[in-house]
């Protein structure tokens, strides 16, 4: 029988494994792929047996949902939490778009955005996985939204305003960037991002 002592390490030290597993799962998998990513690969890359694995992962479809999961949990501390802390509002459409660009420019992920990545390659392949990524994008452009209601109530943008239109605007310039700049590695295309952001709120 174990101590309560020694139960808590081994739960504490399967955590720290797990989160390993996660960490090198989401750096894989934007560049090669979730389909891809293989439990004898990541073993190979954490340095952990497949058995070992497997203890947390049952199968390919629970790895690949907890890396969603974990990739997203990495986002918002770098992308979302970044933008939490401007006023409600134009500022915070800003801070978002600026916070994502800047995510690129850090190379958080390999491959670039995550989720650009993953919608890319799972759009064409119902299920579990493509839906977590579905609700991720969900989540996504629902705060654009509402942060542009709120610009709207406060009469930075029009009345009549296409705030469908707007999201979709900024979306796709955002997505354009993370693809060129992944291609070309060049800081100028997100600059040239931030300025299109910007001049297309201006035109708003």
């Amino acid at each position: 029988m174990t101590s309560p002592i020694t139960d808590r390490r081994h739960r504490s030290g399967g955590a720290r494994s797990r989160a390993a597993i996660l960490d090198a799962a989401t750096r894989l998998a934007s560049t090669r792929g979730l389909d891809r990513l293989s439990i004898g690969e990541l073993a190979d890359e954490v340095g952990i047996s497949k058995s070992g694995l497997y203890a947390h992962f049952g199968s390919k479809e629970e790895l690949q949902l907890a890396t969603i999961d974990a990739a997203e949990a990495i986002f918002n501390r770098v992308v979302i939490a970044p933008s939490d802390a401007a006023r409600p509002g134009m500022a915070a459409v800003l801070a978002l778009c600026d916070a994502f660009l800047d995510h690129l420019r850090d190379k958080v992920f390999p491959g670039g955005c995550f989720f650009a990545c993953a919608s890319a390659e799972m759009h064409a392949r119902p299920g579990p996985v493509k839906d977590r990524i579905a609700e991720f994008d969900g989540r996504w452009r629902g705060r654009f939204k509402r942060h542009l209601e709120t610009a709207r109530s406060d009469g930075d943008l029009p009345a009549d305003e296409d705030l469908d239109a707007l999201v979709f605007d900024l979306d796709a310039l955002l997505y354009y960037a993370h693809g060129a700049f992944s291609f070309r590695d060049d800081p100028a295309v997100l600059e040239q991002a931030r300025h299109a952001v910007r001049r297309r709120l201006r035109a708003a």
